[in-house]
C-alpha cells in the first residue's frame, strides 16, 4: 500500500507514469504484495466478537437484545472495576449492545484493521488495538456515571483511526487526507445519545500515541523501546481508569 494525499493507493496503480520496473523487480513487488494481502489478526478479532455476541444473544432476550451472565460479568462498570474486577477494562471491548452495533463496528474493524495490519504487521497491529481498547475504557469511565454499563469495540476502532491518521501523515506530510475526513465524520456521529464519547476520544488518543512511538522507534536497535513505550501507554490507561473509580461506593 502507498499512502498519498488523495488516500491509499494500491501498489499496481501508485506508480502510473513512472519508469517500468525490470522483470526481477516486478517479481519481487508481486511477492511482497501477496504477502501483505492477509490480515489474519483482523479476521480473528472479528470472529471473536461475533462468537461472543452470539453467546450473549443466546443468554439474553434474542438476536438484538444480548444479555445474560457473560454480558453482565464482562461489561465495563465503574463499581465493578472499583471492587477489583479489572478484566472489565479489556473484556468490554468484545461485547456489543445490538446487532447494528456489532455490524457497524465489525465493518469498521475489517476496513481499518486491514489497512493498519498490512501497513504495520500483525504484532504491532494487535498491540495498538489492545492499547486503544484500554485507553477507550479509561475514557469511558471518566466521562460516564459509575453505574453505567458500557460495551463495544468502538474505543479500539477509534484507536485504529488514530493509527491510520499517523500513517497517512508520516507518509504524506499532511493531515488533510482521507484519515482526517473519516475522523471528523466519526467524531460528529459520536455526539449522540447513548454513545460513549469518552470511550471514543480515549481510544483515539491511545491509538495515536501507540502508533507514533512504534513508528518513531522502528529502527531494529530501538524497536524494543517502542514496544515498551506502547505497553506503557496501555498501563497508564489502566492507572487512569483506577484513579477514576477509586472511592466509588455503591
Amino acid at each position: 500500500m502507498n499512502f498519498a494525499p488523495v488516500g491509499i493507493r494500491c501498489p499496481d496503480h501508485a506508480n502510473i507514469g513512472a519508469v517500468k520496473p525490470s522483470p526481477a523487480r516486478t517479481i519481487q513487488s508481486v511477492r511482497r504484495t501477496t504477502r501483505s494481502v492477509a490480515a489474519p489478526a483482523t479476521m480473528v478479532l472479528i470472529a471473536i466478537n461475533v462468537i461472543i455476541y452470539v453467546i450473549t444473544a443466546s443468554q439474553g432476550a434474542g438476536i438484538d437484545a444480548p444479555g445474560g451472565k457473560l454480558y453482565l460479568d464482562w461489561a465495563l462498570y465503574g463499581y465493578g472495576v472499583q471492587s477489583g474486577e479489572w478484566w472489565r477494562l479489556g473484556t468490554s471491548m468484545f461485547l456489543h449492545g445490538g446487532i447494528l452495533h456489532l455490524a457497524f463496528n465489525m465493518f469498521a474493524l475489517y476496513w481499518l484493521g486491514t489497512i493498519v495490519e498490512r501497513a504495520l504487521g500483525t504484532p504491532k497491529f494487535l498491540l495498538i488495538y489492545l492499547v486503544s481498547g484500554f485507553a477507550g475504557s479509561a475514557g469511558a469511565l471518566w466521562f460516564s456515571s459509575p453505574a453505567t454499563f458500557t460495551v463495544g469495540a468502538s474505543g479500539a476502532i477509534f484507536g485504529l483511526i488514530g493509527a491510520y491518521l499517523v500513517l497517512e501523515y508520516l507518509s504524506t506530510g499532511s493531515l488533510a487526507g482521507q484519515a482526517m475526513g473519516l475522523l471528523l465524520f466519526s467524531l460528529i456521529l459520536s455526539f449522540r445519545p447513548g454513545i460513549s464519547i469518552g470511550g471514543h476520544i480515549g481510544g483515539l488518543v491511545g491509538g495515536v500515541l501507540a502508533t507514533y512511538v512504534l513508528l518513531h522507534f522502528q529502527i531494529r536497535s530501538q524497536q524494543a523501546l517502542g514496544i515498551v513505550l506502547a505497553v506503557g501507554i496501555g498501563l497508564a490507561s489502566i492507572a487512569l481508569a483506577y484513579s477514576r473509580v477509586r472511592g466509588y461506593t455503591v
